[in-house]
């Protein structure tokens, strides 16, 4: 077999379907989050960048930074290790208990990243739990279907966010036997939040374990960050809860929230922790620093969600069809894998505006789309560009606009005005006062390098989100 033309012909195959994925080359800046520059050849330019994961901007936060800036100092750059062998250092320790904290667990682990703690728990558990059936739902992201896959343990899907087919499947099941239904609270393509309060009723009724994935929940949501679960006040009725430090908390890495039992059970037996090296200490301390700061701001949150409804609101003015959902992320709608590279093409070519296409196997054949992610450091200028320029190119491609008054909707989805926080969390304080108040009030208390990394960020990125 001529090994290099069968991975040409497969390359080739790819391009003509308009899915050949291309990188964009880019540094991002500190301190002036969203911009960034696109490196293409000897060409070096300003981009908006308007698809992160870095939801909040945290990745960029003078706090993070700072400690992240003091354990390097403090502890060099690696871990030296295996959790198990020389790698466990005091900043993992502190925070995994920021984490149990946070789910308000009893205890929490770490991973290198959100898809080995998604692979590596629901591989263990599924495994060594004696005759576990898997009752996952069909919209699962790849981690958790290669951590079931990877079990060998018997599974059932279940239709999208259908808690009839759940219940349907649970009672096909004989009495007795072992089951864990594995689900996320926001769904990362399509934005849509499950019902978790009616998976727990379930899962309590048949006696199963719940795993929710609340990685694109993590920072956003609840009084302190906690996600969906935390938002409605049932964190506690949930068996594992996982997320990551990679997308709202600004850094990389992954963990799972549970009783103490469980965590030291996938400690001890999952192989995609034990054998692989630790976080670095100065991730692991700017998870920290920005999960403290998420736990107590809620600005950030508050503003992003005012970004993300305006960014709506525009594209409805225009008919630029969109789903319709109750999350930050804004899917919005080219259905044509060649298109919806073209688009992104002419956004980033023309407008200097960086949104990836997004297409199979990501998404279904037919249902491509720009992923948006509107950050509270997006200004009003950045979005009259973003929705200028779609306007522009949606005319010139000819591309279907949307009814304004129908839109994209019809998601299987609860709405954000019926998530209630837990009666005994505090509603989060700081939305009411300005922000370079805060600013200001922090840097007054902390003082020395944070101070002056804050007063940095103050006339950038914050005068860009409130100016």
């Amino acid at each position: 077999m001529d090994y290099e033309a069968f991975f040409h012909t497969e390359l080739d195959r790819l391009r003509a379907e308009g899915r050949y994925r291309v990188f964009a080359d880019l540094e991002r800046r500190a301190g002036d989050f969203p911009s960034a520059t696109h490196v293409n050849g000897r060409k070096r330019r300003t981009v908006t960048v308007w698809c992160s994961n870095d939801y909040l901007g945290m990745g960029q936060h003078p706090a993070v930074l700072a400690a992240m800036h003091e354990a390097i100092d403090r502890c060099g750059a690696g871990a030296g290790g295996t959790r198990n062998i020389s790698g466990t250092n005091h900043y993992h320790v502190m925070l995994e208990r920021e984490l149990a904290d946070l789910h308000g667990k009893g205890s929490a682990l770490l991973f290198t990243s959100g898809y080995v703690s998604n692979w590596a728990s629901l591989a263990t558990l599924a495994s060594r739990i004696p005759g576990c059936v898997v009752l996952s739902d069909a919209s699962n992201h790849a981690s958790m279907i290669e951590g079931i896959r990877h079990s060998r343990a018997e599974c059932r899907i279940f239709k999208h966010n259908d808690m009839a087919d759940l219940r349907r499947q649970l009672q096909a099941i004989e009495p007795g036997r072992a089951k864990l239904i594995a689900f996320e609270s926001v769904y990362s393509m399509d934005g849509d939040i499950a019902p978790i309060a009616e998976i727990c009723d379930i899962a309590d009724e048949f006696g199963a374990m719940t795993y929710l994935d609340e990685v694109h929940a993590v920072g956003l949501y609840g009084p302190r960050g906690g996600g969906i679960s935390e938002q409605m006040g049932i964190a506690h009725r949930l068996t594992v809860i996982e997320g990551t430090l990679a997308k709202a908390f600004g850094v990389i890495g992954g963990y799972i929230a549970a009783s103490p039992a469980l965590c030291d059970f996938i400690r001890s037996f999952a192989s995609g922790f034990i054998f692989t090296t630790a976080l670095p200490p100065s991730v692991a301390a700017g998870a920290v620093a920005s999960i403290r700061h998420l736990k107590s701001s809620g600005i950030e949150r508050y503003q992003q969600q005012r970004r993300v409804a305006q960014v709506r609101q525009r594209l409805d003015e225009l008919g630029l069809p969109h789903l319709d959902n109750p999350s930050h992320i804004v899917p919005v709608m080219v259905r044509d894998a060649v298109l919806c590279k073209r688009v992104c093409d002419m956004l980033m070519d023309r407008h200097g505006i960086y949104v990836q296409p997004i297409n199979y196997p990501t998404v279904p054949v037919g249902t491509e789309r720009l992923r948006i992610t509107p950050s509270p450091l997006h200004s009003d200028a950045d979005i009259d560009h973003l929705i200028s320029a779609l306007d522009g190119i949606w005319t010139e491609l000819g591309l279907e606009r949307a009814d304004p008054h129908d839109g994209e909707g019809g998601l299987p989805a609860i709405s954000l005005a019926a998530l209630r926080p837990a009666p005994a969390v505090p509603a989060p304080r700081p939305f009411a006062v300005e922000p370079p108040q805060i600013a200001a009030r922090v840097a007054e208390q902390e003082g020395g390098i944070f101070a002056r990394l804050l007063a940095r960020l103050i006339p950038t990125g914050l005068r860009r989100a409130y100016g």
